[in-house]
C-alpha cells in the first residue's frame, strides 16, 4: 500500500507539472481541474446513489468494500469474464481502458494527454476514466462534478484494485454497466441485441455491444442502428490497433451481418 501511495502522489506531482507547462495558472482553476480530470461520459448506474454521502458512509464503504458491493451488485444472470468470449473482453478493454492490465486503477498517462488535449481545445473532448473509475461511479457516485467526488472516485479505484483481480473488476464492470434500452449488464444486453447468451457473442456482436456504453442513447442499435454501426467499426479498428485482432479480420468482421432479436 505504501508503495502505491508513492507512486500516486508522484503521478499527481507529474500531472500537475503537466498542466502547468500546457496550460499556465488557468490549469489550476478549480472549474478547469475539475473538468479536466473527469471523463466526459456520466455514470448511468441502475440504481442512482445518493446524491451526497456521509464521511462516516464514506469511510465505512471504503474499509468495507466487499460488503458494499455485494449490496449493489445482484448475482442473477452475472457472467464472470472467465465464461464470456475473450473478443468481447478484448473490445471492452482496447475501446475503453487499453491499459487497463497495466494500471493501478487510474491511468496518469490517459489523464495527462487527455488534460492537454483538452486544455489545447478550451473544451472537454477527451475522457481519461479507467474501468475500474467508471465501476465505481457506476455503483456507488452521483454524477455530480466536484473535486471531492473526484478524490472519492480515485481512492475507492485504488481501493477496488487492492481487493479485487483485474477479471474480477472486469466481470463487475459487464455485468452492471448499462447497455442502453433498458439492458443493464451483458447478460441482458446480448439477450435483449442478439437474442443469445453472452457466451455465444460472435466478434461484430461483440463489438457492437462493447461501443453502447460510451453513449447508451445513441450507440444502442435500436436507437439508431447507423451510429451504432459507426461505434461498430471503432470498436474494431481499436482492437487492431491494440494487437488483439488484424485489420484482415476487422474488416470481415465489419460486413457480417447482424441479426437483432427485435
Amino acid at each position: 500500500m505504501k508503495r502505491i501511495l508513492r507512486i500516486f502522489i508522484a503521478l499527481v506531482l507529474i500531472f500537475f507539472m503537466g498542466f502547468i507547462a500546457a496550460g499556465g495558472k488557468d490549469a489550476l482553476r478549480p472549474e478547469t481541474f475539475a473538468r479536466m480530470m473527469d471523463s466526459v461520459r456520466l455514470p448511468d448506474a441502475k440504481n442512482e446513489p445518493a446524491e451526497s454521502d456521509s464521511a462516516m458512509e464514506r469511510i465505512k464503504r471504503f474499509i468495507f468494500l466487499p460488503d458494499a458491493v455485494n449490496e449493489r451488485v445482484t448475482s442473477v444472470h452475472f457472467v464472470p469474464v472467465g465464461e464470456l468470449p475473450n473478443r468481447l473482453s478484448e473490445a471492452v478493454i482496447s475501446v475503453e481502458d487499453s491499459r487497463f492490465y497495466r494500471h493501478p486503477g487510474f491511468d496518469m498517462e490517459a489523464i495527462i494527454r487527455a488534460a492537454l488535449i483538452n486544455l489545447q481545445q478550451g473544451e472537454v473532448t477527451q475522457g481519461a476514466s479507467t474501468i475500474t473509475q467508471q465501476l465505481v461511479k457506476n455503483l456507488f457516485l452521483s454524477p455530480e462534478q466536484t473535486f471531492s467526488r473526484k478524490v472519492d472516485e480515485l481512492v475507492l479505484a485504488i481501493d477496488f484494485e487492492a481487493r479485487y483481480s483485474k477479471n474480477e473488476i472486469l466481470s463487475l464492470y459487464l455485468n452492471t454497466i448499462y447497455f442502453g434500452s433498458g439492458y443493464y449488464g451483458i447478460y441482458d444486453a446480448a439477450h435483449g441485441y442478439f437474442g443469445k447468451d453472452p457466451q455465444s457473442l460472435n466478434l461484430p456482436e461483440a463489438a457492437m455491444l462493447a461501443g453502447i456504453p460510451n453513449a447508451p442513447s445513441i450507440y444502442s442499435p435500436y436507437e439508431d442502428f447507423i451510429m451504432a454501426k459507426k461505434r461498430q467499426f471503432v470498436v474494431l479498428d481499436a482492437m487492431v490497433k491494440n494487437g488483439y485482432i488484424d485489420e484482415k479480420t476487422a474488416e470481415a468482421a465489419k460486413i457480417e451481418p447482424l441479426f437483432l432479436a427485435h
